[in-house]
């Protein structure tokens, strides 16, 4: 999986850009808010149809004009793909690939892979339930299209049952239409605990030697899958607390409340772990992702690390940049010294200032 080429108009601060890369490693170098981050933002946006920083299309979309584009191509398999990607301040989106107009942005999810590891990243132990499922919902969607199209349906029935939970008690015939958006409910959400049970095992597979190595040995991480239901008591669950739920006019009960835990030795790391550890079972786990990407799809994905190494402390990052070998990856940083200190080499530097990106010329 490469990157060769990457075009921006009216995209963040980028009236216009045109970079391409290397099969290995580019370094974006630059002062904060030049726009580092706005590279990778696109190139995510261009791969899994989502911003890494949750931002809405509008917001995305250089002041002063009413769209951006965003072309891509990459390579995978020796198979060259063009995305194209409007956004429009006034309007859906528009996606295209290899010029051939989308009528959705799923049609085309994880046809191309990558993995961004920003500094949000590691507090994904210390936050709460909500961005644990967001990292699992964003991998799980680039290597599973049955998963995929269960979320999808889950989001749109759950969306209609609480809208309908709230309608209820102005209009009491409504009760009838709520078995419909239950049973669609019940046969989407079933599927995503399935696969997301299997999703975490193969991933604390891959995860606790990582662990391991990266902890010298001293400690052991095992992932744990939180499910809010059984699958099998999922429909009479929800049978169960209809009243509840009336009451409070929200569901209560299914997958959009599942959690993922972190065994550290016995200790559940999201409440006794220290900092330090919290973060190397993050980067354990962001480093697995690569890992399992690659076991699933063949190739390595594209590796995007958005200003990671000044979060990281000199042992982690070690691990970190001996990790990256053979995958092209893409790195912001604002100081040069992080990489120079350790001996890495670069394969293309550029300095980023302004919205604009040139050759950096080494002192």
């Amino acid at each position: 999986m490469l990157i060769k080429s990457l075009d921006l108009d009216n995209f963040r601060n980028y009236e216009r850009l045109h970079m391409e890369f290397s099969p290995g490693t580019t370094i974006l170098y630059g002062e904060n808010a030049q726009g580092k981050t706005n590279i990778l933002e696109a190139v995510s946006l261009a791969f899994s149809a989502r911003s890494h920083r949750n931002a809405k299309d509008r917001e995305m979309i250089r002041k002063d004009a009413e769209e951006a584009h965003i072309k891509l191509i990459a390579e995978k398999n020796r198979t060259e793909y063009r995305i194209d990607l409007h956004l429009k301040r006034g309007g859906h989106r528009g996606i295209a690939v290899n010029s051939v107009p989308l009528r959705r942005s799923a049609d085309y999810l994880g046809t191309l892979k990558c993995v961004i590891f920003s500094p949000e990243d590691l507090q994904l132990v210390k936050e709460g339930p909500q961005e644990r499922r967001r990292f699992i919902d964003a991998e799980l969607c680039q290597l599973d299209r049955i998963y995929l199209n269960a979320l999808i349906r889950y989001k749109k029935a759950l969306e209609q049952r609480n809208q309908l939970l709230k309608d209820v008690s102005f209009e009491p015939s409504l009760m009838d239409t709520l078995d419909i958006w239950e049973e669609q409910l019940v046969s989407s959400g079933k599927e995503i605990i399935k696969r997301r049970k299997d999703f975490i095992e193969e991933l604390s597979g891959i995860t606790a030697p990582v662990h391991e190595k990266i902890s010298g040995g001293k400690e052991h991480l095992k992932l744990l899958y939180e499910p809010d239901v059984a699958v099998e008591d999922f429909q009479n669950e929800l049978f169960l607390n209809r009243g509840r739920d009336l009451k409070n006019k929200t569901t209560s009960v299914g997958p959009h409340r599942d959690d993922m835990a972190f065994d550290l030795d016995g200790m559940d790391a999201r409440i006794y772990g220290s900092q330090g550890q919290q973060r190397t079972s993050a980067l354990s786990i962001k480093l697995a992702e690569i890992e399992l990407v690659k076991k699933k799809s063949g190739e390595y994905p594209v590796l995007l690390l958005d200003d990671v190494m000044s979060e990281l402390d000199a042992g982690r990052q070690n691990d970190l940049l001996k990790s990256i070998t053979g995958v092209q990856t893409l790195i912001s940083c604002t100081g040069m010294e992080d990489f120079l200190s350790h001996g890495f080499q670069a394969d293309e530097v550029y300095r980023i200032k302004n919205g604009t990106a040139a050759p950096y010329e080494r002192e």
